[in-house]
C-alpha cells in the first residue's frame, strides 16, 4: 500500500523484544563493559607507558641547570652549540627553546643515564630518530627519562610539534660512542676537546 509523509508506516512496537535479541544485546553491553574497565587497567598494567620521572619546575631553573651541567661537562663545540661528555650514571639536561636543542650529548655505550627534558617557551616535541621515540615537552615540566645507549653512533633530536617560523631548523645531536672510544678520550664524532 502506498503511503505518503503524513501517514506513518506500520509499525511493530506492541510485539516483544526476541530472546536471540536479548542475547546480542547483552553480549554488546558486556563486551563494551570489558572495553571500559580495560582502558583504566591497560594504563596502569600495559607496558606501553614510558617509565620516566615527572615534576614541575620553573623554566628559569631549569635553563640554570642546564647551563651549570653544560659547564660542568663541556669537552667541545658542534656548529657553536656546547658539546657535554657527562659520566655514566648521571643525569643529562636538554633543553628546548625555539629554534634549538641545547646541548649536544655524548654518551657512553651501556652506560645509563637519567635524560631530564624541558621546553623554557613553547611547547615541543622529542623525536629521536632514527629510533622511534617520541616525546612531549612541555614548558615548566621536567621529564626524565633512564636510558642506556645500546647502538653507537650518531642519533637526531628532532622537534615533531610546530613551535614557530624556525621549526624546520630545530635539530640536535645525542652522539653515542663505544665505551673504549669514550675511555681513551679520543674526540670521536661530535666536536673539538
Amino acid at each position: 500500500m502506498y503511503r505518503t509523509g503524513i501517514e506513518p508506516p506500520e509499525r511493530i512496537w506492541w510485539k516483544k523484544v526476541g530472546r536471540h535479541e536479548k542475547v546480542w544485546v547483552w553480549i554488546a553491553f558486556a563486551w563494551c563493559m570489558v572495553l571500559f574497565a580495560m582502558m583504566p587497567l591497560w594504563h596502569l598494567r600495559g607496558g606501553q607507558n614510558p617509565s620516566g620521572i615527572r615534576h614541575r619546575v620553573d623554566p628559569a631553573d631549569y635553563q640554570a641547570r642546564v647551563l651549570e651541567f653544560v659547564q660542568e661537562y663541556q669537552v667541545g663545540t658542534d656548529n657553536g652549540l656546547p658539546v657535554v661528555e657527562p659520566p655514566p650514571g648521571s643525569d643529562v639536561y636538554l633543553q628546548a627553546s625555539q629554534y634549538a636543542w641545547i646541548p649536544v650529548v655524548r654518551l657512553r655505550q651501556g652506560a645509563e643515564y637519567t635524560l631530564h627534558l624541558s621546553s623554557l617557551d613553547v611547547n615541543h616535541g622529542f623525536s629521536l630518530y632514527p629510533l622511534n621515540i617520541n616525546f612531549q615537552v612541555v614548558p615548566g615540566y621536567d621529564y626524565g627519562l633512564r636510558v642506556v645507549p645500546n647502538e653507537p653512533g650518531e642519533f637526531h633530536v628532532m622537534c615533531n610539534e610546530f613551535c614557530g617560523i624556525g621549526h624546520h631548523l630545530m635539530i640536535g645531536k645525542i652522539i653515542v660512542v663505544p665505551d673504549d672510544a669514550a675511555a681513551e678520550g679520543g674526540a670521536g664524532p661530535g666536536g673539538d676537546r
